[in-house]
C-alpha cells in the first residue's frame, strides 16, 4: 500500500530543500465544487502528487479545493495534465508566483476540513454559485479610476500592512469569518456603488462577493485570481500597478514584491521595513516585521526575552516549550500587539 503521510522530520525536509537546486515553480489554485468524499480524494491526490514531486499545502472539503504548492519546473506539464484530468478542475486557472525562489514549501500536506475557507456562514440559503463578477487587471485599474468604486481588502491586518491597493478599505479583523459581516455592515450605506473585493489568490474575495450579494448588494465584483494574478497580468500587459508594496503569501517566502514601495515599518525600531519573519525562539515563533538592523541585534527574535531563550541549553529550551503549540503564532500577530504595544 502506498504511503499516504510524510514520515520524515520537517527539519530534515527543510534542510533537504535548502540544499536542493532543482528548479521549482510555486503555484496556487482553488475551485469551489462539490466533493462527495473528500477523504478519498485526499488519499488519491497525496499518492499521485507525491509521485510528480509536488510539495505544499492542500485543503479539501465538500465545498472544494484550496492549494498552495511547489512543482518541479520540469514536471509542470505532467502536473497540469494530471490536475486537468479531474473533470471539475479541467482548464482551471493556476496562479504562478511572481517573485519565486523555488523554496516556498518543503513537505506535502493534504488535509480534509469542514470548509476550504472558514467563513462562519450557517444560512442554508447561501449559495456560492451566486457570486460577484470577475474583473481582470485592466478592468480593475479602470474601476479604480471611478470615484463611485469602493475597493475592499478581504485579507488579515498583517497582509494589508505591507501592501494593498490604492484607497483600499481594510476590514479590521483577524479572521475572515469576522470580516464578512463587518464588511456588509461597513458598506450598508453604499449599496448602489461598485464594490470590488480582493484577496491574495481569489478564494476569499470570491466567497466574500457571494456573501455580499446574499446580503442584498447589487454591483459586486471580485478580482480574478487575486493579487497574484493581478500582478502577473499587469506585468504582461505593461499596466501601471495600482497595488502598492508587497503581497503577503502563506509559505516560507512570506511575501512577493509587487512594487518597490515599502509602506510598513519594523515592529521593533519603527524604521521602514516590510520583511515578515517568524521569531527564531521555537517556543514563540511569532510572525512580525523586522528590519535588517534589528534582525542582527535580536538574532531573528521578536524580543529580548526570546533572544535570551535561544541561548539557553537545548534541554532547558525543550522544557520551556513543553505543552506549547509552537506553530500557533506563525500567521498571528495579535499576541505581539498585546505583548509589546507596538502594533
Amino acid at each position: 500500500m502506498a504511503q499516504l503521510h510524510n514520515r520524515v522530520s520537517r527539519r530534515e525536509l527543510k534542510e533537504r530543500m535548502l540544499q536542493d537546486n532543482t528548479p521549482r515553480t510555486t503555484i496556487s489554485f482553488y475551485c469551489y465544487f462539490r466533493i462527495d468524499e473528500p477523504a478519498l480524494l485526499r488519499d488519491t491526490l497525496y499518492k499521485d502528487l507525491l509521485a510528480i514531486g509536488v510539495l505544499g499545502r492542500i485543503y479539501l472539503a465538500e465545498e472544494g479545493i484550496n492549494a498552495q504548492i511547489s512543482v518541479p519546473t520540469a514536471s509542470l506539464d505532467a502536473f497540469r495534465q494530471y490536475l486537468y484530468s479531474i473533470k471539475p478542475l479541467d482548464g482551471l486557472r493556476l496562479n504562478i508566483a511572481v517573485d519565486d525562489d523555488g523554496k516556498s514549501f518543503f513537505v506535502l500536506d493534504i488535509k480534509v476540513r469542514k470548509k476550504i475557507v472558514a467563513d462562519g456562514i450557517t444560512d442554508p440559503d447561501f449559495n456560492m454559485e451566486n457570486k460577484g463578477r470577475y474583473v481582470n487587471a485592466a478592468r480593475m485599474n479602470s474601476l479604480l479610476e471611478d470615484p463611485e468604486t469602493v475597493v475592499i481588502d478581504m485579507r488579515n491586518h498583517y497582509e494589508y500592512e505591507v501592501g494593498h491597493f490604492q484607497n483600499a478599505i481594510e476590514v479590521p479583523s483577524d479572521t475572515f469569518r469576522e470580516q464578512l459581516p463587518m464588511a456588509a455592515d461597513m458598506m450598508k450605506d453604499k449599496r448602489e456603488k461598485n464594490i470590488i473585493m480582493y484577496c491574495t489568490g481569489g478564494i476569499r474575495c470570491e466567497k466574500a462577493s457571494a456573501y455580499m450579494l446574499h446580503k442584498g448588494f447589487k454591483n459586486v465584483f471580485h478580482l480574478e485570481g487575486g493579487i497574484i494574478n493581478y500582478a502577473r497580468q499587469a506585468k504582461e500587459l505593461g499596466l501601471q500597478p495600482k497595488f502598492i508594496g508587497k503581497n503577503f503569501v502563506f509559505d516560507d517566502r512570506l511575501g512577493e514584491r509587487i512594487t518597490d514601495d515599502v509602506i510598513a515599518t519594523c515592529h521593533q525600531c519603527g524604521k521602514p521595513a516590510d520583511t515578515h519573519t517568524n521569531c527564531l525562539n521555537e517556543g514563540c515563533h511569532l510572525l512580525f516585521i523586522q528590519c535588517e538592523e534589528c534582525a542582527a541585534t535580536y538574532e531573528g527574535c521578536c524580543s529580548k526575552e526570546c533572544l535570551d531563550t535561544i541561548h539557553l541549553p537545548a534541554e532547558r529550551r525543550k522544557e520551556l516549550r513543553k505543552g506549547v503549540d509552537k506553530g500557533q503564532n506563525i500567521f498571528n500577530k495579535s499576541r505581539f500587539r498585546k505583548k509589546t504595544g507596538t502594533l
